[in-house]
């Protein structure tokens, strides 16, 4: 019988070796599992986009808004200037907000010290967090695409391109107030009442950046998350509880400060007429801006411009951020008619109740304010606009082949169609692409209307149609605002020729503030200038500046004095002050209608031999009710003291009493220093 020889049995299988996890670059580039392989390069591509163009040609704004760079230089010389946001290192008055976009730049200037990028860097850098943050919270809920639309749309509007790239408060304003809508979404979708919490801190940070206006955006923040966050009603009003008391906690803490350190030990407070910060909350920067009753304002009347419901969209204001207004409009709408039977926690419908309800408010209260406005305030809108654009689009689109979502569609593409061509139309600086921007927006929003019958390969190109036609416009009106500095106390941006005030002063311009070679640091700011538009550039200048050799001359034996000399007017001073490096008393503070210093307390400080030099000129001063001290100062400063020239401009040498033959005190012959 043969034997059966049976097979050697399988080798046992090696093991494979597991995929190694992705590094920390791969994952950074890749990002998360779920979303498409092109939407983390495609966020990233945005960001170092926006980044660049911002920060290209930066320095040609030299010192910018001179205020607020005249103290920030202070408040890196002094944490006590810094702390309570002084013009000058010595302390003697404030600038008109609170501080906490000055503590920002001081810190940078610290590090970097005293510079055009110093400066404006930081401004830069809080325009691409707030690109990421509207990116971030439309993507969580609509998807990449929407998200890189969204951000796209906050990054061209053209104000935003401006104030992202000044030292105006309204940067850091805008980010706080992007960082507390994106908080308040997370927190209803988690109904988290620690999330909410940190929106009241954000909320009580904003109103330390720009006072009341962060308020404005307060109301629907409170409702969407009574009304939606997905707890309790217990949880939810105690989280509403608890996002109060972190607003009053986080700003109250240096009001308190301010209004508890006796007066004699702390500047005076700028733009309030009883050095109290809680005046100037409520008046000047309160009240008054919505009545127009501004005690100490140089304005008055209709200097401000008209108000009433289409203020956003007249030549002031239309170029800067009206472009897509009218389709977030639209597209807002039908976000809310397509979720209205939705669940109470549906976060999407909270979501449009947040921006919307952002949106809304702040165009009304801007609309019809009749105070002091400056069109650059509008920046406060764009993020509402951008979310509102990028998620309702991406709702609509969702039911493209109904006619609920082609013709929102189609209508907001039309709009932004015909408004990019009016808006356009009202400078001669973009002839054809006006006419582009209308005819692809009116053949776009035909093909939305009709895309259900539209081959499939065709679909993409429409959709590029509309956004084309929608961003064409702004894009250019940034362009031109990114290639011009621009200086002064009221910019706009966009082409010198596109409305009242057009452009404002630009950099090296008269009245600009002359740029920076090479990223390097700024001349000293001229004099009062006007752009070349349609209105007024600058408005308040800075005075007259010592040329050449004269900035030496005004600093010598600086170490002698409190302050190397005194100017009427927060701008007359800040140009001396960057200068110089040395401490200029600003009198009456921005508009020279504070009480500060009185002529009494001038009068100590110079026989106290305190100050230097008086800087001639400056002119205002008792504006709308404010106080009349520095025109007595200057009277009396030019009755008594000896008038001298400083490269080229005119002091007075507060050492040297000008005396006549009789010995009566006269005016002084006019030494040449």
């Amino acid at each position: 019988m043969d034997t059966m020889t049976l097979p050697p049995p399988p080798a046992a299988a090696t093991p494979r070796r597991a995929p190694s996890p992705p590094s920390r670059l791969t994952r950074l580039w890749r990002g998360p599992e779920a979303d498409p392989r092109w939407a983390r390069p495609a966020l990233l591509g945005l960001l170092a986009l926006t980044a660049a163009a911002y920060l290209w040609n930066l320095s040609a704004s030299g010192w910018a808004n001179s205020f607020y760079s005249a103290a920030v230089q202070a408040g890196s010389q002094s944490w006590s200037a810094l702390f309570y946001g002084a013009s000058d290192a010595a302390g003697s008055i404030t600038v008109d907000k609170p501080p906490a976009s000055l503590w920002v730049m001081a810190l940078s200037v610290r590090i970097f010290g005293l510079s055009s990028w110093s400066i404006l860097v930081p401004q830069v850098l809080m325009g691409v967090a707030s690109v990421a943050l509207v990116h971030a919270g439309v993507k969580r809920h609509w998807g990449a695409g929407a998200g890189l639309l969204a951000g796209a749309v906050l990054a061209l509007t053209p104000v935003a391109v401006l104030m992202f790239r000044f030292n105006n408060p309204d940067a850091l304003l805008v980010l706080l107030m992007t960082a507390a809508a994106w908080a308040t979404v997370h927190a209803i979708e988690r109904g988290s009442i620690r999330w909410f919490a940190l929106v009241g801190a954000l909320i009580g940070l904003g109103f330390l950046t720009k006072t009341l206006q962060v308020l404005l955006v307060v109301p629907f923040l409170g409702i969407a998350f009574l009304v939606a966050a997905d707890t309790t009603l217990r949880r939810r009003v105690i989280g509403s509880l608890a996002g109060v008391g972190t607003m009053l906690l986080a700003a109250g803490w240096w009001v308190a400060i301010v209004e508890l350190v006796p007066e004699s030990m702390r500047p005076y407070i700028g733009g309030s007429q009883t050095n109290s910060f809680l005046e100037l909350t409520f008046g000047y920067n309160g009240l008054g801006r919505i009545n127009g009753e501004e005690t100490g304002s140089v304005g008055g009347g209709n200097g401000w411009g008209q108000t009433g419901l289409f203020r956003m969209f007249e030549s002031g204001s239309g170029g800067q951020i009206s472009w897509l207004i009218p389709s977030a409009l639209v597209l807002l709408a039908v976000g809310l008619w397509l979720r209205g039977r939705s669940p109470r926690t549906d976060v999407r419908r909270a979501a449009y109740l947040v921006w919307g309800g952002w949106l809304v408010v702040t165009m009304l209260v801007f609309s019809f304010m009749a105070g002091i406005f400056h069109d650059y305030y509008t920046v406060a809108l764009a993020p509402a606009v951008a979310v509102l654009v990028g998620a309702g689009a991406a709702e609509a689109w969702e039911r493209r082949e109904e006619s609920v979502g082609s013709v929102p569609l189609a209508v907001a593409t039309a709009a932004a169609g015909v408004w990019g061509f009016v808006l356009l139309s009202r400078t001669t600086e973009y002839g054809w692409l006006r006419v582009a921007v209308l005819a692809v927006g009116l053949a776009a929003a035909f093909l939305l209307l009709v895309i259900a019958r539209v081959h499939v390969r065709a679909v993409p190109i429409i959709a590029a149609a509309a956004i084309a036609a929608g961003l064409a416009g702004p894009a250019a009106y940034s362009a031109t605002t990114l290639s011009e500095g621009h200086s002064g106390s009221i910019v706009t941006a966009g082409p010198s020729n596109g409305g009242p005030g057009g452009g404002g002063a630009r950099g090296g311009a008269p009245g600009g503030g002359g740029g920076a070679p090479d990223g390097g640091r700024p001349q000293a700011a001229g004099g009062t200038g006007t752009g070349t538009g349609t209105g007024t550039g600058t408005g308040t200048g800075t005075g007259g500046t010592p040329r050449g050799g004269g900035m030496a001359a005004l600093s010598a034996d600086a170490d002698s004095y409190t302050w190397v000399a005194a100017a009427i007017g927060s701008q007359n001073a800040a140009g001396l002050q960057l200068g110089s490096e040395l401490p200029v008393m600003a009198i009456g503070g921005f508009n020279g209608s504070d009480p500060s210093p009185t002529l009494e307390q001038f009068q100590e400080y110079v026989a106290q031999g305190r100050i230097h030099y008086f800087a001639a000129g400056g002119g205002m001063g008792g504006g709308m009710g404010g106080s009349g001290s520095a025109s007595q100062i200057s009277t009396w400063v030019q009755k008594n003291f000896t008038e001298v020239t400083i490269g080229g401009s005119t002091f007075y040498d507060l050492t040297q009493p000008a005396t006549s033959s009789s010995g009566s005190t006269t005016t002084g012959a006019g030494t040449d220093v």
